[in-house]
């Protein structure tokens, strides 16, 4: 857990990789450019959705990291494939690349408590940490296949209603 103390120094040490998820953003029209730095990101993304597929039993069956055209101006960039993606496992599988946001913040937090001098090491993590800003967000396709656990709304509705209600949430609405 980032310390409270750390976090503007974590953010101060994230902000170049940022900057520069920024630009390799703009560079998105560049499509090889484009696929080769944001190489990490896609890997990490596809890693993550095997990674939870395989704990919660999706099994996974293959993934890739090859880029392949959809249409006339789109690409899929990666993918990974399940042969038991169900009610009870979708979401979690479907959302993993969530938790690679995780990478850039656990990595900064560490080197920012044990060193604060910048080095030629920090330059290069910034490409491999700038993609992951990149590709953490779940793909238009993994936000319909997490839908497959709709059963979950019927637990976390009431559990998101009381938790509303006891933080005042909806005396706050009335203001």
């Amino acid at each position: 857990m980032i310390a409270n103390q750390h976090i503007p120094h974590v953010l101060l040490y994230l902000l170049p990789s940022i900057v520069l998820a920024i630009l390799i953003k703009a560079l998105s029209g560049r499509f090889i450019v484009f696929t080769f730095l944001t190489l990490a990101g896609t890997l990490c993304h596809e890693m993550a959705h095997y990674i939870v597929g395989f704990l919660t039993n999706a099994r996974p069956t293959s993934i890739s990291i090859i880029p392949r055209r959809i249409d006339r101006h789109h690409y899929q960039m990666g993918a990974a494939t399940f042969s038991n993606l169900r009610w009870y496992n979708a979401a979690m599988t479907a959302l993993a690349p969530i938790l690679i946001l995780a990478i850039p913040l656990v990595y900064a937090e560490w080197r920012v408590r044990h060193s604060s001098e910048f080095t030629w090491g920090d330059i290069a993590m910034m490409f491999f940490l700038a993609p992951q800003f990149l590709c953490f967000w779940p793909s238009r396709t993994d936000w319909l296949l997490a839908l497959r656990s709709w059963p979950y709304l019927l637990l976390l509705t009431p559990i998101c209603w009381y938790w509303a209600k006891e933080i005042g949430l909806f005396s706050l609405a009335a203001i």
